[in-house]
């Protein structure tokens, strides 16, 4: 790397000593914006979960924001949801964790965000009910959990219009539980399709949606958020299933397309309620980083970040990257296997990674904004991304795409050694040989 590169980062760098050093920056850093998308280069890093654990407190106490989304399924987090607002059945912040129950359980069943919740329904037990946080999740997955909520609501509010739901979701009963099933038989025969099915009750709810909002105020209008969007997920998800064996593309885009949108009717629910349009978003790196300013975007794929900067414009919205260099992971191998404790590679020549770890800071953050930060990492360069699986044996194939960082974020935070996510759940093989001995306390 260029000497003199490594040094006018090093000059510009904000150097971090503590997670309140990391949080007085960035809300600097944020000022006035409304939407505050924080990232993570892997799914399972302790510091990242953390770190941005702890700008979000601040947020919330002393910026106003409002709610929280993730990038997890919409019913599994509404659970939270409600135990963070003092509702609901669950008596702790891990039982309010219990849906997430599918592949990977450690990204929101671990420590960093058992402590998260629990700090946040600390918060709300000490504010009226219009100023409590919430807690939304924006990805779609939950096909089967999402149609499953719906009928509950209908159930409740609506029995006749229960019974047409659950006859226009029984088009999905053929398929069992597996949502891929599903797809692979609806994308090579169009008779196993239900999108009608799934449109159509997403429309008659919306008819609905005057009616069932009306009925008992404030958490009426809750309610009916809740069943709407698992109902346009459904729709959502579906479609989504069916892309699967069409191309990746077509597939992430209409994935990221959903969690936008999804992001856009919490900000006018939230807008309806009388609540301050603030939302932090915690997703990877991939997903909220500009899709333009990567790879990613020249192969026609664009996502959550890039979608939130073209409706919301610059002013109104950050960007946060943040990366690392070496340390420990907690990932899989494959696909439903079990989570491992891993170890992650230095970080390979031509990586933003490298350059940072060569300025000899342990960890800094860096404003992209600065015109001459922003012209030292205008060039493209490597950069890595771990998601739920990590594959060290294939890292630069597996784990590795250019991008311009200058133009995908609007700041970097950076730790050049990291460890492991903890999960709550005793995972067998967790440890193993390629954690340190004296884990954690030897990184």
């Amino acid at each position: 790397m260029n000497s003199e590169e490594i040094n006018t980062i090093r000059e510009k760098a904000v150097t971090l000593d503590s997670t309140a050093d990391v949080a007085d920056e960035i809300l600097a850093f944020c000022g006035d914006a409304k939407f505050v998308l924080i990232g993570e280069a892997s799914h399972g890093t302790h510091e990242f979960y953390k770190y941005r654990a702890e700008i979000t407190k601040r947020l919330i106490a002393e910026k106003g924001f409002s709610a929280v989304a993730v990038e997890a399924d919409f019913p599994d987090a509404y659970r939270v949801n409600h135990y963070v607002h003092g509702a609901g059945r669950d008596k702790t912040a891990e039982e309010s964790l219990s849906d997430f129950r599918r592949f990977p359980l450690w990204m929101w069943r671990n420590a960093d965000v058992l402590d998260f919740v629990g700090w946040l329904r600390a918060h709300n037990d000490n504010q009226n009910p219009p100023s409590k946080i919430g807690f939304y999740g924006l990805d779609l997955y939950s096909l089967h959990s999402s149609m499953r909520a719906v009928l509950d609501y209908l159930n409740k509010i609506d029995p006749e219009a229960a019974k047409r739901a659950r006859y226009r979701y029984s088009c999905f009963d053929h398929f069992g539980e597996d949502a891929q099933h599903y797809g692979y038989a609806a994308n090579y025969n169009l008779k196993s399709s239900c999108e009608n099915e799934a449109i159509n009750q997403l429309i008659e709810l919306r008819r609905a949606a005057a009616d069932y909002m009306n009925r008992d105020g404030f958490i009426a209008r809750d309610e009916y958020f809740f069943a709407e969007q698992n109902a346009r997920l459904v729709k959502n998800a579906e479609e989504y299933y069916r892309e699967m064996f069409r191309g990746r593309v077509s597939s992430w885009n209409l994935r990221d397309r959903h969690m936008a949108e999804t992001l856009d009717a919490l900000a006018a629910h939230l807008e309806t309620h009388g609540q301050a349009v603030k939302i932090v978003v915690w997703e990877h790196n991939s997903h909220l980083g500009d899709a333009r300013a990567t790879e990613m975007g020249k192969r026609g794929e664009w996502n959550v970040g890039q979608l939130v900067r073209e409706k919301y414009g610059e002013n109104e919205t950050r960007l946060i990257g943040l990366t690392t260099h070496s340390g420990t992971v907690t990932a899989a191998s494959n696909w439903d296997e079990a989570a491992q404790l891993k170890r992650v590679r230095p970080a390979l020549e031509n990586s933003y990674e490298l350059l940072f770890h060569e300025t000899g800071l342990p960890r800094f953050f860096l404003n992209l904004r600065d015109e001459e930060t922003k012209e030292i990492l205008s060039k493209p360069l490597l950069e890595r991304a771990i998601g739920v699986i990590y594959r060290p044996e294939t890292e630069r194939l597996s784990h590795y795409f250019a991008s311009v960082l200058a133009e995908q974020f609007d700041g970097v935070i950076h730790f050049d050694e990291t460890r492991a996510v903890e999960p709550l759940d005793h995972i067998q093989g967790w440890t193993t040989e390629d954690a340190p001995e004296t884990y954690p306390e030897g990184i």
